[in-house]
């Protein structure tokens, strides 16, 4: 069938046997235990055949109790293999969709935040989820029945052709009839399949972006638009289903019409032949099981092939998700090692960089810098200036198009990212919290510390007095992205986290730019310990928090404009006394 030999569908078939060829055995269980079952199935037509010359027209009990002993066994022995094939099928389907999710979210969390910019999470999630589902009925059901009935179709036309071949000719004469509608309509089935699925994926989209955004939305009275966009959505999505579900309906519907007419004349012909003696009531008996059988297998076909066109398209997704190249990934041959601890030594040499999506504006341009080991570097310069961007690629979340970083005088790109990261601990302006306790938030970055270390690390963060205020103290679960913690309390928490860290390399980025003043002056107080012997990078649109930093450099429009103290700088660059006036409202 086409279904078996599209490009895509191969695609799905090598995914497919990918994750289950690692339990072959138990397929092939599986499969032996689905050949007894269809070869028990056939095999009852003969029983019914004996049932009816021996019992019934014999009107002999002893032939009647024999020919019943045997049906039943037949029944036991069907059981027993249903009972096998169901499980080992079900188990099969659970355990490759479990290993499926698995080796894709193992993927994604690899790939470098690039990759994000132009896919949307919530869409990946619903690949993740949804199409991993559909592929779980598939495996665990459908596709077994699909075998089941390609089997109890060749063997029960194999038997018409032995119990009666001039009977079985007016069924294969309808054959041609049953195939095409199979052919035609089930390309156009696998393509609907495709955009239902697509729609699907913008409605769990939507959701998921709304309701994270809630307070936004209620905020700005959004309901009636969101309800509206939504609406659209959600018809699109049903529009796109109700093309699917009319194509497999028109299917299903002449497959089993062409089918049942098929029997319907055999009946006929075959009634005749018993009326005038040319066969037995048995022998018509077990031809119309058959051809029962080799119906309604065909109409079964023809319904798993939706199915299966479906599970092409969610297996074509999923694929597309474990095929996106990682930009950002480890060098074949490692050459250079960091030491177990680096001193913080940082040089940036000749960088340009353009982030990926926006390849047309350069965020950085010609940057040349150098940290020491141990120094305290403060960014500052106007919004969008490329301070932000120096973080991501020191963290190699991307590579610079042109010029090179370099640690310990170890350039970036010869380091295994994981080997690079464990160097750098980073408090974000909006810090990221998960849903977990409290414990679990602080030892992020360092599953295996002691209670004692988490503690003694929120003491230092001035995170210690309100995490024992709540009810289960540092076993307090914390909602969605630390739902229900103030700004101040975040930032605490995250400063805790990095120092638990205990990495030679801090980045501050605005880590106080949001707070009122009292939590500014906790976390001001907490920074000296975090700070202490590490090199540290801060960037700060407050000037009055990196007054006393080693050295500030002030960017503008992607460039190094100046490099010194905040005294030399107030006398020596217009745009850092311009940011210095507005800020202390002084003439300078």
């Amino acid at each position: 069938m086409v279904f078996a030999f599209s490009g895509d569908s191969r695609q799905a078939l090598s995914l497919a046997w990918r994750f289950i060829s690692p339990y072959r055995w138990r397929i092939g269980a599986a499969l032996l235990a689905l050949v007894v079952t269809a070869g028990i199935t056939l095999f009852m037509g003969q029983g019914i055949k004996l049932v009816v010359d021996q019992g019934f027209m014999t009107r002999s009990t002893e032939s009647l109790n024999e020919s019943i002993v045997l049906f039943v066994c037949l029944i036991l022995g069907l059981a027993g293999g249903t009972f096998v094939r169901s499980y080992l099928v079900s188990w099969t389907g659970e355990r490759v969709v479990a290993d499926v999710r698995k080796a894709v979210f193992n993927h994604l969390v690899d790939l470098h935040p690039g990759f994000y910019e132009s896919n949307r999470g919530s869409e990946i999630q619903s690949r993740l989820t949804a199409d991993t589902a559909l592929l779980q009925s598939v495996i665990g059901a459908s596709l077994s029945m699909f075998l089941r009935s390609s089997l109890m179709v060749i063997g029960g036309i194999v038997l018409l052709f032995i119990t009666n071949p001039r009977l079985t000719s007016i069924v294969v004469a309808f054959l041609p009839l049953v195939l095409a509608p199979i052919v035609i309509f089930g390309r156009r089935v696998r393509r609907l399949s495709r955009q239902n699925q697509d729609r699907v994926a913008e409605v769990g989209s939507y959701v998921a972006e709304a309701l994270g955004q809630i307070k936004t939305v209620q905020a700005y009275n959004h309901q009636p638009q969101d309800r509206e966009r939504f609406a659209g959505t959600v018809e699109q999505a049903f529009e796109a289903a109700r093309r699917h579900i009319l194509q497999r309906a028109l299917l299903f519907t002449l497959v089993i019409g062409l089918v049942l007419g098929a029997v319907a004349v055999m009946l006929w012909v075959g009634g005749m032949d018993v009326i005038h003696g040319r066969i037995t009531s048995g022998e018509l008996a077990a031809f119309v099981f058959y051809a029962l059988i080799v119906g309604t297998s065909f109409g079964t076909i023809s319904e798993v092939i939706g199915e299966l066109q479906r599970a092409a398209g969610a297996a074509q997704r999923i694929g597309e998700l474990l095929q996106a190249r990682n930009e950002i990934q480890a060098p074949l041959t490692v050459t250079d090692r960091l030491p177990a601890r680096v001193s913080g030594r940082l040089a940036l040499e000749n960088i340009g960089f353009a982030y990926p999506s926006r390849p047309e504006r350069k965020v950085l341009d010609a940057l040349s810098l150098t940290i020491e080991a141990g120094e305290t570097l403060a960014l500052v310069g106007p919004s969008g200036a490329g301070k932000s961007t120096l973080f991501d690629l020191l963290l190699r979340f991307y590579d610079p198009q042109h010029g090179e970083i370099r640690i310990e005088g170890v350039p970036l790109k010869q380091l295994d990212p994981h080997e690079l990261r464990r160097c750098f601990a980073l408090v974000s302006q909006n810090p990221a919290l998960f849903f977990g306790s409290i414990e679990d938030n602080l030892r992020y970055g360092r599953p295996q510390a002691s209670d004692e270390q988490v503690e003694a690390a929120a003491r230092i963060a001035h995170a210690h007095e309100f995490i024992q205020q709540m009810k289960n103290g540092y076993r307090t679960h914390l909602g969605e992205d630390g739902l229900g913690l103030s700004g101040g309390q975040r930032q605490r928490l995250a400063i805790a986290r990095a120092l638990l860290v205990d990495a030679p390399i801090l980045l501050l980025d605005e880590a106080t730019s949001a707070l009122d003043a009292q939590s500014e002056h906790l976390i001001q107080q907490a920074l000296p310990s975090l700070m202490k012997d590490r090199t540290t990078l801060v960037i700060a649109h407050r000037l009055a928090t990196v007054q006393n930093a080693d050295r500030i450099a002030v960017i503008d429009q992607g460039r190094l404009v100046a490099v010194g103290t905040h005294r030399q700088l107030i006398a020596s660059n217009p745009l850092y006394a311009r940011l210095a006036a507005l800020q202390f409202n002084a003439e300078v």
